[in-house]
């Protein structure tokens, strides 16, 4: 990775885990570190603000120095690949075709473009990548969504493919239609621009940056629970087969018992959690990082500084 790199983190795993503390927690702790860092809510129910206790939108809100925060606007993505619609409208009005404001409509609703969600996610990943951030980190939606989310870029690019190649054919059948009429003045110019070939390669460039481990790692947060332990498994499975980065993993809410009690829930879910510690340390080849169950709320930047901790 280059001085002018960002490092992409993301944080994904079940519903109810703890993904966006640990996330928060670990744009926390790259700030700490002087790091100019942005954490990005990917999730649909977005539930950054309330860890910060700030209100959050679409564009970055500043929590401390060097630390800013944003929740995706399912919109922004939308309207972004918008623009690969109204384009191939214009091409096929320049062919003659007739085609007014509701057709276009009709065709965006049509789905050329799937996955709202996750588009909007891609679009976020696009703007931030090479902007002023030394770390962005990514708090994705539970493990179906994010599964979406890593498998939409080859799905966008053969969509995008598809509509560039009608583009050009109509593009094609309009001029060959001209030059019967204007000769070779038809030719004169150039395109004005490109949409579909544009953001086919923006889209592109996302899933090689999702799939590059020198600036992209991802973390899988689970609880020591047998159900959430499984699903790590399984998404660390399907990750590596999308040849995308696996970091390492998060074990949040850790029981400890600092105060030695001597109660016999205390001591089987010490043991409890110690044992399924084990497991997973001799179960999955990745670096583990431990994050203690929190007494009291989980939120405000007080909390967040002790997740920090645990995290490096």
């Amino acid at each position: 990775m280059t001085e002018t790199d960002t490092d992409i983190v993301l944080y994904g795993g079940k519903g109810g885990v703890g993904k966006t503390t640990c996330a928060a927690a670990h744009a926390l702790a790259r700030a700490r570190s002087s790091a100019q860092t942005l954490v990005v809510s990917t999730d649909p129910a977005h539930s950054l603000g309330d860890a910060f206790e700030r209100e959050l939108g679409p564009d970055p809100t500043e929590i401390r120095d060097s630390l800013a925060a944003v929740e995706v606007d399912p919109e922004t993505g939308q309207e972004a690949y918008r623009g690969v619609v109204e384009a191939l409208v214009a091409e096929f009005r320049d062919a003659g075709l007739r085609l007014d404001d509701a057709d276009l409509e009709r065709l965006f609703e049509a789905g050329l473009i799937p996955g709202g969600d996750e588009v909007a996610a891609l679009e976020y990943v696009a703007r931030y990548a090479d902007a002023d951030y030394d770390t962005v980190v990514f708090d994705t939606a539970p493990t179906g969504h994010t599964l979406r989310l890593l498998d939409l870029p080859d799905v966008l690019a053969e969509t995008l493919g598809v509509a560039g190649d009608v583009q050009r054919r109509v593009r094609r059948t309009a001029r060959a239609a001209r030059s019967m009429v204007l000769g070779p003045a038809a030719y004169w110019g150039g395109d004005d621009g490109d949409a579909v070939a544009a953001l086919h390669d923006r889209i592109e460039s996302v899933g090689a940056l999702l799939r590059d481990p020198g600036r992209t790692g991802f973390r899988i947060v689970c609880t020591p629970e047998r159900m959430a332990i499984a699903e790590s498994e399984r998404l660390v499975a399907r990750l590596r087969e999308a040849e995308v980065p696996v970091d390492s993993l998060v074990v949040n809410r850790v029981f400890t018992n600092p105060e030695d009690c001597d109660c016999d829930r205390c001591r089987r879910d010490e043991r409890r959690h110690a044992e399924r510690l084990a497991a997973v340390e001799s179960e999955f080849d990745l670096p583990v990082w431990r994050v203690p169950e929190l007494p009291g709320e989980s939120q405000g930047l007080a909390a967040l500084e002790r997740v920090a901790d645990a995290l490096g």
